[in-house]
C-alpha cells in the first residue's frame, strides 16, 4: 500500500517489540505505524521507548482497539495518531500521510470523549522535576525502579557513560546529592513510564 506512494522512501516490518524498536532506533526511520498488541508485548510501550531514543520519530496505532482508555494511553505515550484498522486504506495512507509531516491524526471512529479524558490528565510535573527532558525522566524512572546504570543503559539504547553524565545533569537540576535522594523525589511525586 505504501510502497507506491511518493513521499514514501522505505517500508520496513517488524513483526515484535523487540523488533520494531530496534529497527526505528537503529535506521532512519521517520513515521512508524504500530498495533497496540503484538506477540511479545504492548505496542504503546513500544512506542514510548521509540519515541524516548528517537524524538522526532512520528508515530501512529493502527490497531482494532478502539478503548478510549487504551487511546489516551498512546498519546500520552507520545503517539500524534490513533487509526482503527478497519478504517480505509486510502484514509490509513493519509493519516500516515498527516503524521509525518506533522500533524495529529484521529480516526473517525475515535470519539470525542477521549480528548476530554486526555486533557484532563495532569501533564506538568511538580518543580524542579518539570526541568527534566523526556529522556532524563526516562531515566529517573528508570533509577526510580532500582536499575543499574548498565541496565538504564541498555533499556535505552546508549552507552553507559551517556547514562552517567545524563545521571549527573538530572542530579543537579533536581538539587540532590546521589541516587537515593533523585529516587525517592520521583517516587514521591508518581513519576512512572
Amino acid at each position: 500500500m505504501l510502497e507506491t506512494e511518493p513521499w514514501v522512501r522505505d517500508v520496513r516490518e517488524a513483526a515484535t517489540v523487540a523488533d520494531a524498536v530496534r529497527e526505528a532506533v537503529s535506521s532512519e526511520v521517520d513515521v512508524v505505524a504500530m498495533d497496540v498488541v503484538l506477540p511479545d508485548g504492548d505496542g504503546i510501550e513500544a512506542a514510548r521507548r521509540i519515541l524516548l531514543s528517537r524524538p522526532s520519530v512520528r508515530v501512529l496505532i493502527l490497531t482494532m482497539t478502539d478503548d478510549e482508555d487504551v487511546v489516551g494511553r498512546a498519546i500520552r505515550a507520545g503517539a500524534t495518531g490513533y487509526v482503527l484498522k478497519d478504517t480505509t486504506p486510502d484514509t490509513i495512507v493519509d493519516a500516515l500521510r498527516t503524521v509525518a509531516a506533522g500533524g495529529v491524526v484521529l480516526g473517525p471512529r475515535i470519539g470525542p470523549s477521549m480528548l476530554t479524558n486526555v486533557r484532563r490528565t495532569p501533564a506538568e510535573l511538580p518543580p524542579p522535576l518539570n526541568r527534566l527532558t523526556l529522556r532524563e525522566r526516562a531515566i529517573l524512572v528508570r533509577l526510580a525502579l532500582g536499575d543499574s546504570n548498565a541496565q538504564i543503559a541498555r533499556q535505552l539504547g546508549v552507552g553507559e557513560k551517556t547514562i552517567r553524565n545524563q545521571l549527573s545533569a538530572v542530579f543537579m537540576k533536581l538539587g540532590v546529592a546521589d541516587r537515593l535522594q533523585a529516587a525517592l523525589m520521583a517516587q514521591r511525586a508518581g513519576l512512572r513510564d
